[in-house]
């Protein structure tokens, strides 16, 4: 068993991550994990991630506060326990629309590993 408390996971700072502060519940330096991770953002109001893809889906939760999902075919406005899934390539820009933060937990696999 490995347990994070939330006051002490450790801060991770992805790129185009712009007015967030994220933290890594588990894996990664949170502890061992052999196929996803999980993490937990806070989004200030107006900010936002860049419209970027990852080669691995995601899954998002909003904790707390409004997060909108857009994608180059769609927006979506989340509240507080909706989610969504987005698949392996699929661009994606999380923002805060409100004037409140908001906070979002992800979880997503490790990326495929090469192989030798």
């Amino acid at each position: 068993m490995n347990t994070t408390r939330f006051a002490e996971a450790p801060a991770y700072h992805p790129a185009n991550h712009d007015g967030m502060h994220c933290l890594r519940l588990q894996g990664h330096e949170a502890g061992p994990s052999e196929a996803l991770w999980m993490g937990v953002s806070v989004i200030l109001p107006g900010c936002h991630t860049s419209l970027d893809a990852s080669p691995v889906e995601k899954h998002y939760v909003v904790l707390e506060g409004t997060v909108c999902i857009r994608t180059p075919s769609e927006t979506v406005t989340l509240g507080r326990l909706d989610s969504v899934r987005l698949a392996p390539g699929e661009a994606r820009q999380v923002s805060n629309p409100s004037n409140l933060p908001a906070m979002l937990l992800l979880a997503m696999p490790y990326p495929p590993r090469a192989v030798p």
